[in-house]
């Protein structure tokens, strides 16, 4: 068997000498690579990296609010809106405008940038289009970023929420395509693929990350962080959770107690997420309220630059403003001022 050593260390060694370089082309031998680095040395390329990009001591606050909660039709095992789990959630039907808005507010005043708002749908109803539509344009008014998780969408439905004025929507590939199926059976990685390339052409920017931690290899870490760091073009955005094992889902149900990742390669994960996406905003985001104030502040350091704030993401608890707010103080970071790398680019397009 020929060994790749000498390969691998010249690309290493040139990846440490251009922490701006962006790039579509990376292989899995080259992420992988970064995943078998020494974890102090990972750290200070991230940091570089990050440092090349974003403003230090910055990150964005995001709030998440579900506007229309359980009853999905989509098996994900990891989701307790899922009509498929046992969770003793109850199907809701789509929140009132008036309601959306108010929570928008309520975020705005405790500093979110971001306002984020999940339906558990499939795919979005025509009827509901319009209801939707109006929630973007008034948080759009407030001067918050706004964005939208609704499930798959067809052009024309892209095309709606972009002239509503919606800046994002998330669409998360999850896991990478090898232990896909093992997670979800009802819609496909390429189905995550395809509404991916309906939100690019509509003109709205990308929120695409994932989960670690069900039970996938760091094989499938790397796959995953592979197949986001090869797409066209980066997300804007690179979710980063941590299961959050919930009763009487499929994944809740088998991990029960587990935790399937540890911190440092959770850390590691965040690290070369920033290093193969250098400008994409990298959101620490589900799970962060069952790590340690250290664990957080080194994911920092590796380059995630973007939490979800408040008490509640969906149907699952998050660390709330109080602690945050505590941590910032603890660290010297501050809510983001400054603008967002990729976004600024767009402007100047």
């Amino acid at each position: 068997m020929v060994s790749r050593r000498p390969f691998l260390t010249a690309f290493l060694e040139m990846t440490a000498k251009v922490p701006t370089i962006v790039r579509q082309d990376w292989t899995r031998a080259e992420i992988a690579a970064l995943f078998d680095l020494p974890f102090t040395e990972l750290m200070f390329r991230a940091a570089e990296t990050h440092r090349a990009h974003h403003a230090a001591g910055e990150v964005q606050l995001c709030t998440l609010l579900s506007i229309k909660t359980g009853g999905c039709p989509e098996d994900c095992g990891y989701c307790s809106q899922s009509a498929f789990a046992d969770s003793g959630l109850k199907a809701e039907k789509l929140m009132d405008v008036d309601a959306v808005l108010a929570s928008a507010a309520e975020a705005k005043a405790a500093g979110s940038q971001r306002f984020c708002m999940g339906a558990a749908w499939r795919s979005p109803k025509d009827r509901d289009m319009a209801a939707v539509c109006r929630m973007v344009e008034g948080v759009k008014a407030m001067g918050l970023e706004t964005c939208m998780t609704l499930g798959m969408l067809s052009g024309e439905q892209a095309r709606q929420l972009k002239a509503a004025g919606l800046d994002y929507y998330n669409h998360n590939i999850d896991t990478s395509p090898e232990h896909y199926g093992d997670i979800i059976s009802t819609r496909t990685f390429a189905d995550r693929l395809d509404t991916l390339e309906e939100v690019r052409a509509a003109g709205i920017s990308v929120c695409c990350g994932g989960i670690v931690g069900m039970g996938e290899s760091r094989e499938d870490r790397v796959g995953f962080l592979h197949a986001l760091a090869t797409l066209p073009r980066h997300p804007e955005s690179v979710p980063v959770n941590a299961l959050v094992p919930v009763k009487g889902t499929v994944l809740g149900d088998m991990y029960a107690g587990e935790r399937l990742i540890d911190d440092i390669e959770f850390v590691r994960t965040v690290a070369v997420a920033r290093i193969a996406m250098p400008r994409s905003m990298v959101r620490l985001s589900a799970g962060r309220e069952s790590m340690s104030e250290a664990t957080q502040a080194l994911c920092f350091l590796a380059g995630a630059n973007s939490i979800f704030t408040g008490d509640k993401l969906l149907t699952t608890t998050n660390a709330g403003d109080s602690k945050d707010s505590a941590l910032f103080a603890k660290l010297g970071l501050k809510p983001m001022q400054a603008e967002e790398p990729m976004r600024v680019l767009e402007a100047a397009e």
